[in-house]
């Protein structure tokens, strides 16, 4: 809050939205110990329970020590990436005392080496500060997930709207956490480093992204490594139920859901709330600069608070009856709740402190709309009542083959839908400052990220509940649980189905407009060093230059090259643990129930395949756009961004749905229709749900938190590509280090699965 000329009462209300992070964190206090107090159930169910709790801690302290290491060498990399160019103005400003009256190319050439260490060691610790908050969200998430499985297996037992009530607010404890931690990390920061906080908020995102990231690409390889040998050998060759006990993978299969679904997810949604909120900022203090009116700024925190407290309420009234027993329903209530609050608070703040900017007011408005379309959207692609899963359904009479090509053409449609929707609420961003400067625009994008994901609390409660449900009725099956109590957790796992394929879409679509507003952010941190340097601006990006349409090939084919590394991983996966799980059905009493099988063995194979899939990736994604601006320029590395964008929306919702739609045609199956289990259309739809299980949990979200590293690199290094013209020796010499690591990660990457080994042998 240095030097930003705030009155008493914004000094006031900024602390007011730091006290509304911790009401939330308070909340997800309160929400734990609730959970924490109802039963755990039989002993049989306690005993699988702490199988799956053990697997999953050791899962992720794994995971932490392997990425400590790069978390120091990026500490390092992004204090060094301050020291090499000249601070901002507002940095200059802030911490030094600079005369009155300069212009600001003249506060740049006033010599202040206190700004450029506050600067540097402000990203780098704020960039600890992101991953940590992203690690403890995904971290304390999955394990109060964990917790919450046991218990809701349980209340079947006695209760369908005791069982909802506790897997969701297991849920919202994640969501709590979420959007109380991304709320607490950008607001402290801001109030540190005052109008000079977008340098440290780049850090703060970028470490968010990057655990993301991580978290992401492992839980997805080690859940469906699980999943996909699990269910061809379980299901398809030995006949067996979901979950059966002598499934050697079935533990893993369980652990995987929360590493996944829970953990990834959580990091995933944390991320995207980060980012949104620093471009927001970033934009807002650009605007700032130039009007010399801090609302700007304030505007998207006090806009954030509003979303937490709405989350508070909406999820709190997520409850249903053992009449009703409509789960959807209930979330659904829950949800267009927290809409409706938000909504209302939004109109307060842009009438009380915007002093009746209602264009503010509606680009925020447009990100609430933007989300509730992309829930509606994608239950329509992914839900059991809607004529998409009905369609591939129905494809299962006729074999795995048509059952593949219908789920593929429902995704294909998919993402039509879903791209337009994202242009409409961007199409209203434009609208409503059309006239006014380009940045103006690009800060109602940013706010329409912002009301998007303004129900973030209620959105990964919905995601967690997900698995949590899926959990418990696993649970339930290996505990050997009356049929009952499973039909109880078989509804809600049909529910989460939908409830996690929206998720998905709400985190794509967050990734994309964030992606947008960072896009915009990279356009004004760029111009900013070229007007120093007295050269031309730029004013837009020529596709029709040859050198920058490379850069647009280039980017646009890295969500591919990502998904494709990223299936490989699983198929390479998947083959040790349908060799592991054949293995053990053919030991002396695992068929028959008389010997338990060795369930840690497969939980190592799953473990082993996610962690050495992450350092390749991330090395993939930190060095593919600074190549491309140290060698193509910046202009080129603008370009690439728009063709990830672009082909990363597209190839990340279309793998979402193809494979929510694939999971739960085979859910109607199971339900009786066409045979029901066993028959060959049960076999079919399980062939078509394994080719979407990577899809859907490793390869599409994971392209969210990529898309935005990518983005916060090229930002993060944008100055140095404007600062460094040409290829100087040391340039080039660079150039080959991070070409040598991208080729080692690939390499790595793309080394045979068994089933290739097998056939050179």
């Amino acid at each position: 809050m240095w030097k930003m000329g705030l009155s008493s009462g914004e000094v006031a209300a900024l602390w007011a939205v730091l006290g509304v992070a911790i009401i939330g964190l308070l909340y997800a206090l309160f929400l734990a110990r609730q959970i924490l107090s109802k039963d755990k159930g039989t002993p049989e169910m306690q005993a699988v329970w702490k199988d799956i709790r053990d697997g999953a801690r050791a899962y992720l302290n794994t995971q932490l020590r392997s990425l400590v290491p790069l978390m120091v060498l990026l500490f390092i990399l992004l204090a060094i990436s301050v020291l090499v160019v000249p601070v901002t103005p507002e940095a200059v400003e802030t911490f030094c005392a600079v005369p009155e009256g300069l212009g600001r190319l003249e506060v740049l050439q006033y010599a202040c080496p206190t700004a450029t260490w506050a600067i540097a060691l402000g990203r780098a610790f704020s960039f600890l500060l992101g991953a940590s908050f992203s690690f403890m969200v995904g971290y304390l998430g999955m394990m109060m997930a964990v917790e919450g499985n046991v218990r809701v297996a349980s209340a079947a037992r006695r209760s369908y709207s005791e069982a909802l009530t506790i897997a969701y607010r297991s849920g919202t404890i994640t969501g709590m956490l979420t959007v109380g931690l991304g709320l607490l990390g950008g607001t402290i920061i801001f109030m540190v480093y005052g109008k000079s906080a977008p340098d440290a908020l780049l850090g703060f995102g970028f470490g968010g992204s990057l655990i993301a990231l991580f978290m992401r690409v492992g839980g997805g390889i080690y859940t469906k490594a699980a999943d996909v040998g699990a269910d061809l050998v379980g299901k398809v060759e030995a006949g067996l139920e979901e979950d059966d006990p002598r499934n050697a993978a079935v533990i893993a299969d369980l652990v995987g859901d929360n590493v996944g679904d829970c953990a990834g997810m959580a990091a995933d949604v944390f991320e995207s709330f980060e980012v949104t909120i620093v471009s927001a900022l970033i934009l807002g203090i650009a605007i700032a600069a130039q009007t010399g009116e801090v609302h700007w700024i304030l505007f998207p925190l006090f806009v954030r608070a509003v979303g937490v407290i709405a989350s508070i309420i909406g999820t709190y009234l997520v409850r249903t009856d053992d009449e009703k027993r409509d789960a959807m329903g209930a979330i659904n209530f829950g949800y267009y709740a927290s809409a409706v609050i938000s909504t209302i608070g939004f109109g307060v703040i842009s009438w009380v402190y915007m002093r009746g900017e209602w264009r503010l007011f509606l680009a925020t408005v447009a990100g609430v709309a933007l989300a509730i379309a992309i829930e509606k959207l994608t239950e329509i692609f992914t839900g059991t009542g809607h004529q998409p899963v009905k369609e591939i359904a129905a494809s299962t009479r006729f074999g795995a083959a048509t059952t593949i090509l219908s789920g593929l053409a429902e995704g294909f449609e998919s993402t039509v839908w879903q791209a337009l929707a994202i242009a409409a609420s961007i199409g209203v961003a434009i609208f409503l400052f059309h006239g006014q400067p380009y940045i103006y625009i690009l800060y109602a994008v940013a706010l329409t990220g912002i009301g998007m994901l303004t129900m973030t609390g209620n959105n990964v409660s919905m995601d967690s509940f997900g698995p949590i449900a899926d959990n418990a009725g696993g649970i339930a099956e290996v505990a050997g649980m009356s049929e009952e109590g499973i039909k109880v957790l078989d509804d809600l796992d049909a529910v989460g189905n939908t409830t996690k394929a929206i998720t998905k879409g709400v985190a794509i679509a967050s990734a994309v407009i964030a992606a947008v507003s960072l896009f915009g952010s990279f356009f004004t941190d760029t111009n900013l060093v070229l007007e120093r340097l007295g050269r031309p601006t730029l004013a837009a990006i020529n596709v029709a230059d040859p050198l920058v349409f490379i850069g647009l090939l280039v980017g646009g084919t890295l969500p591919w090259l990502f998904g494709g590394l990223m299936i490989r991983a699983v198929s390479r996966a998947a083959g040790d643990m349908i060799q592991e799980v054949r293995e053990q059905f053919r030991w002396p009493g695992v068929m028959e129930g008389t010997r338990k099988p060795d369930y840690a063995r497969a939980v190592a194979i799953s473990t082993r395949a996610a962690q050495k899939e992450l350092l390749p990736l991330g090395v993939m994604a930190i060095t593919t756009p600074i190549i491309v601006g140290l060698v193509l320029k910046a202009e080129a590395l603008g370009a690439f961004l728009a063709g990830l964008i672009v082909s990363g929306q597209l190839l990340a919702v279309f793998m979402a749905n193809a494979g929510g739609a694939w999971d739960n045609a085979k859910k109607t199956i199971e339900d009786g229709l066409y045979g029901g289990k066993g028959s060959e259309a049960h076999k079919a739809s399980v062939v078509g749900d394994t080719v979407g299980d990577p899809l859907k949990d490793t390869s599409g979200p994971a392209m969210n938190p990529m898309i935005k590293v990518v983005n916060l690199v090229a930002l993060i290094i944008a100055p140095m590509v404007v600062q460094f013209t040409g290829l100087s020796v040391g340039v080039i010499v660079f150039v080959l280090i991070l070409l040598a690591a991208f080729i080692w990660a690939l390499r790595i990457s793309k080394r045979p699965s068994g089933f290739a080994e097998g056939m050179s042998e």
